[in-house]
Parts: C-alpha cells; sequence; structure tokens
C-alpha cells in the first residue's frame, strides 16, 4: 500500500478522525499499517461453518441480517465452561423430554394410550 492509498483507506480516515489535528501527521505509513491489522487484522469473519447474509428493502429502507454459526475455537473462562455445560444438560434433557411428551400426547388423542385413567383406577 502507497502512502496515499493508506491514507485514503476508510478504516485510517476513521481513526484518524479521533486523533488530535496536531498529531495526524505524525504517524508513518508503516505505522498506520500496523494500526489498521492490529485493529482488522485478528478478525475471523469468514472461516463460519454455517454464513447467512440477506437484505431486503422494506419501503425506502434497506435491512440487513447475518446469522453465522461453527465451532467455538476460543478458550473458554471456567464461567463459559460451566454454563456450557449446564446448558448442554438441558439440552440433552429437552431433546428427550419434549419428543416424549409430544408421543404421549398424540398416543392418548389417538386413544390408544391413557396412563393416567389406568393409574387412577
Amino acid at each position: 500500500m502507497t502512502t496515499n492509498a493508506i491514507s485514503n483507506d476508510p478504516f485510517i480516515q476513521n481513526l484518524l478522525a479521533k486523533v488530535k489535528v496536531d498529531s495526524r501527521d505524525t504517524f508513518s505509513e508503516a505505522q498506520l499499517i500496523a494500526l489498521k491489522e492490529a485493529a482488522v487484522g485478528g478478525r475471523q469473519w469468514g472461516s463460519h461453518s454455517l454464513d447467512v447474509r440477506h437484505s431486503l428493502k422494506f419501503w425506502h429502507w434497506h435491512y440487513y441480517f447475518v446469522f453465522v454459526a461453527g465451532r467455538n475455537r476460543r478458550d473458554m473462562t471456567r464461567r463459559e465452561e460451566a454454563l456450557a455445560h449446564v446448558l448442554g444438560i438441558v439440552a440433552v434433557a429437552l431433546l428427550l423430554l419434549v419428543p416424549s411428551l409430544l408421543g404421549y400426547l398424540l398416543l392418548s388423542r389417538l386413544g390408544l394410550l391413557d396412563l393416567f385413567q389406568q393409574m387412577l383406577r
């Protein structure tokens, strides 16, 4: 990147707009490039297994939505690990309980199963 190209970069322009006027011209090209790489270079937005991006027009306005999902590659804190463990247990319980309950309700509705009536006799 040339000095002209780096100074025309939208990220650099936004960054320099927040810096005091007397300090703006003191940054070298290498410093500006290093600041941009430090701020933006660490992002890994493109490596999701599920990446859905779409925009919708609603009268005069455009709205966009992004849905991304994938394996968490970050190290978790102890609190996050505990929460993930609890949520995993809840998810497994729901995956077992909800279909069982729906099956029972369906069979009861069809008259094929009526456990509560048999228990009360």
